[in-house]
């Protein structure tokens, strides 16, 4: 009987571990979305040529800017970082 237990303390434990583990790194728990959000904000007019995160009225796929700096190609970034950037702006150019 003792051996029983014994080994029923040692899996316990180790699915305990494990539980801990995934609930620390990874999304699955059920406060983790306090822990991980981040305000993100689209950032226009910084891009690198190729280097942009979504598309356009003139493209549908992300990396296919085709000018460095254009000014309708965006990237995410976290809130308050584009405005720290020069030549970034929020909102797009008009026009």
């Amino acid at each position: 009987m003792n051996r029983r237990i014994g080994n029923a303390l040692v899996i316990l434990s180790a699915f305990g571990a494990i539980a801990v583990a995934v609930d620390r790194n990874t999304h699955l728990g059920p406060h983790s979305a306090a822990i991980f959000k981040f305000d993100r904000e689209r950032c226009f007019g910084i891009v690198r040529a190729g280097r942009n995160d979504c598309g356009t009225a003139k493209h549908a796929c992300a990396g296919r800017a085709p000018r460095d700096a254009a000014g309708d190609e965006w990237l995410l970034l976290p809130a308050g970082t584009c405005s720290k950037i020069a030549d970034g702006a929020i909102r797009p150019p008009s026009g």
